[in-house]
């Protein structure tokens, strides 16, 4: 008899809806900043679009499970998923769904991932994995994010320090300059 395990979470990130489309949906992108998915590609030479299929395997401590993804109801930069094709381990079905709602100084996040399981006596260690999941790759999105926001901020400090350098090098030369024409 399957189980069904739904778990859904909110999470305000500080970046446009658009950059958290991309970085969310996006496998080659995901891939970098997400720690629960060791690898994910297209199958063929694919692009994000619906009925798009991408290859996906799991970190070790999610079971190291390989499956195969179909994406679908994409509308950038405001939602987007994808289901899984075929049984995998003790999961029989398993949706993701990305939603972006733009508000003042980011972007609201909400993650859902529905799970059918093949098994009633596997629920409570599965949700207990499934829900760290979600978790996770919320909180490793908005770091994601907070990184690429915090060296911007960083170059930007940068030039604007190089530049007074630059200014007040060329205070010090004209200074120079008039000392020797008096």
């Amino acid at each position: 008899m399957s189980e069904t395990i739904q778990i859904k979470q909110t999470l305000p990130i500080r970046a446009g809806p658009d950059v958290l489309y991309r970085l969310a949906l996006e496998p080659g992108r995901r891939i970098k900043w997400d720690k629960n998915y060791v690898s994910a590609a297209y199958e063929g030479e694919g692009r994000l679009t619906n009925n798009a299929l991408v290859n996906f395997r799991l970190a070790r401590n999610l079971l190291g499970l390989r499956f195969q993804a179909k994406y679908g109801q994409l509308q950038a930069p405001l939602r987007g998923g994808w289901e899984s094709v075929a049984p995998f381990g003790p999961i029989e079905k398993m949706t993701q769904g990305w939603n972006f709602k733009a508000m003042p100084g980011g972007t609201e996040v909400t993650l859902t991932l529905n799970a059918r399981l093949r098994y009633r006596w596997a629920r409570p260690q599965l949700e207990r994995i499934l829900n760290n999941m979600v978790v996770s790759t919320l909180l490793g999105l908005q770091k994601q994010v907070d990184v690429a926001g915090a060296q911007l901020m960083e170059d930007v400090g940068r030039e604007v320090a190089e530049k007074q350098r630059a200014e007040e090098k060329a205070a010090k030369a004209a200074a120079r300059v008039n000392k020797r024409k008096k």
